[in-house]
């Protein structure tokens, strides 16, 4: 047996290779509009009416998430989002999903209490190149996207990302 998992090992080996190759470069052509560099800087108010600037994530990693209250993906995240919330600075931005009474509607309805920026008019999301959401920027200490994901993130992807955002 041990023969046969030993003989099979290499081709195993190049699949998984060939996979995640192709799943890093179906993300890179996702997130290939998206924002480099600095990130850009944004201001406003929360719709718990915090303000709220873009420098005040500065000092460690943190993410800028962009969700919108009508993306099914979206909602399957924002457990994992409010999780990370408690842990690292968050900011979430309400990409075309309506009025503020709207989307606190919609957090209230899914139990989750993270800070949100709406973003009606989606010129947030245009700022950071977003194509689709849900997608999420992982900032370095400075201010710099380090990482930049479109589709679903798994919690322990996204705590990786920050860790590696964090040492990098």
């Amino acid at each position: 047996m041990f023969a046969r998992i030993k003989k099979r090992l290499p081709r195993l080996l190049l699949e998984l290779a060939l996979l995640l190759a192709f799943i890093l470069a179906l993300e890179a052509f996702l997130t290939r509009d998206a924002a480099s560099g600095v990130a850009p800087p944004f201001s406003g108010v929360t719709l718990k009416g915090e303000p709220f600037t873009l420098d005040a994530l500065r000092g460690r990693p943190a993410v800028v998430h962009f969700w919108a209250t009508w993306c099914p993906v979206c909602e399957l995240e924002q457990g994992m989002i409010d999780s990370l919330a408690g842990e690292y600075p968050v900011i979430t931005v309400a990409m075309q999903s309506g009025e503020a009474q709207e989307v606190l509607e919609d957090l209230a309805a899914q139990g989750v209490d993270y800070p949100v920026v709406n973003d009606p008019q989606g010129r947030i999301a245009r700022r950071y190149g977003v194509s689709g959401v849900p997608a999420s920027f992982v900032l370095d200490g400075r201010g710099e996207v380090r990482f930049v994901t479109r589709g679903y993130t798994s919690g322990p992807g996204m705590r990786l990302r920050l860790w590696l955002a964090g040492v990098m």
